[in-house]
C-alpha cells in the first residue's frame, strides 16, 4: 500500500522547493493579501484536510497529489506558526519549543503503535495519517525555528539559511559515512528542510536592507511553483515507492 515516493536527490530538491513555496505563499495570503494569520490558518488547514482526504483515499502513488499535500502542510504550517508566535504572542523561542514537544509526542504515539517510523513501511491509512500529521507539525516547527534563527538569534535571513544548510550537510555526511539509523537521519533531514525553506523564502521575499532579495511574495511564489511543477513533471514518474530503510 506504500504510496510515498522513493527517497532520492530529486525528492529533496522538490521538498525544499515545496517548503520554500509554502513560506512565500503563506506570507502572500496572510500578509500581502492582508487576510491575517488566524483566517489564513483556517483556510489553509481546510485545504490541507481536503488534499489529505484525497491522498488517503487514493490506492497508489500520485506524484502531483503527494506534492500538493506536502505544499498544503507547508503553507498551513507557515500561518499556524505565525499565529502562535505573533498573534498569540508566544514568541519564536516558546513557539519552537512547544511545536517540538508536539512533534515528539506524535513520533512517540506512532512508535507506541508498534509500527516503524520508516516511511517505506506505511501499510495502513491510520499510520499514513500519523505520517501526514508529523509532516504538518514538522513544517510548522520549521517555520518557527527559521524565524527564530533569522530574527531572535541575530543571524539574519541569510545567516539562518547557512546554519540550517550546514546542519543538512552534516546529516548527508552522517548518512554516507556512518551506520546511524537511516530512519532517524531521514526524519532529521525532513524537519531541517522546513526551516531551510523558511529562511530561504525570507531571503527571496524580504527587502535588501533586511538581508533579502526583495522579489516579493507573489514573484517568489510564482517562480518556486514553476520550478516545483517542472521537477515533478520530469522526475515524478521515476520516484516510485522507496526501498526499505534500515
Amino acid at each position: 500500500m506504500n504510496k510515498l515516493p522513493k527517497i532520492t536527490a530529486a525528492f529533496w530538491v522538490m521538498k525544499i522547493c515545496a517548503t520554500t513555496l509554502g513560506e512565500t505563499a503563506g506570507d502572500l495570503l496572510s500578509m500581502t493579501l492582508n487576510v491575517g494569520y488566524a483566517a489564513s490558518s483556517l483556510i489553509l488547514i481546510s485545504v490541507f484536510l481536503l488534499t489529505l482526504a484525497a491522498q488517503l483515499a487514493s490506492a497508489r502513488y500520485h506524484p502531483l497529489l503527494y506534492w500538493t499535500v506536502i505544499l498544503s502542510t507547508s503553507t498551513a504550517g507557515t500561518t499556524m506558526s505565525d499565529y502562535m508566535d505573533r498573534t498569540l504572542g508566544l514568541g519564536y523561542a516558546t513557539g519552537t519549543a512547544l511545536l517540538l514537544g508536539i512533534l515528539l509526542a506524535i513520533f512517540a504515539l506512532w512508535r507506541r503503535s508498534g509500527v516503524s517510523l520508516a516511511v517505506d513501511r506505511i501499510a495502513s491509512r491510520p499510520v499514513e495519517a500519523l505520517y501526514w500529521t508529523a509532516i504538518l507539525f514538522s513544517n510548522t516547527l520549521g517555520t518557527a525555528l527559521g524565524d527564530f534563527l533569522a530574527d531572535s538569534s541575530g543571524l539574519g535571513f541569510a545567516g539562518g539559511a547557512l546554519v540550517i544548510g550546514g546542519l543538512l550537510a552534516l546529516v548527508l555526511v552522517l548518512h554516507f559515512a556512518t551506520s546511524l539509523s537511516k530512519v532517524l537521519l531521514f526524519w532529521v533531514a525532513f524537519v531541517l528542510t522546513r526551516p531551510f525553506g523558511a529562511t530561504f523564502g525570507d531571503v527571496l521575499t524580504k527587502p535588501v536592507e533586511h538581508g533579502g532579495l526583495n522579489l516579493g511574495t507573489i514573484g517568489s511564489s510564482l517562480v518556486l511553483l514553476a520550478i516545483l511543477l517542472l521537477v515533478i513533471a520530469r522526475t515524478g514518474r521515476q520516484l516510485e515507492p522507496s526501498p526499505a530503510l534500515d
